[in-house]
């Protein structure tokens, strides 16, 4: 199994998470997300699992990094504008 493959099935892991245990991701959530913060944890989780799954499948890598990138400067841009 490559290093891309398990990291791609921890990302979706991580997603899973989100809808497992979503409280653990609320202190998180909160501050980029004030509004609908409930919504906004399922919908983190839920692109965490398409962008994980897509990374550990060689045939959609590419997609998944570049849909990995397109989240990190969405999340980005919410962080700075919530501090």
């Amino acid at each position: 199994m490559s290093i891309a493959t398990i990291a791609g099935l921890g990302i979706a892991a991580t997603g899973a998470a989100h809808f497992v245990a979503p409280d653990a991701f609320r202190s998180i959530t909160e501050g980029p997300f004030p509004d609908d913060t409930d919504a906004w944890i399922k919908r983190n989780g839920a692109t965490e699992l398409v962008i994980g799954v897509l990374i550990a499948r060689k045939p959609t890598r590419k997609l998944g990094v570049l849909g990995l990138g397109a989240y990190g400067a969405f999340m980005a841009s919410r962080v700075s504008k919530a501090t």
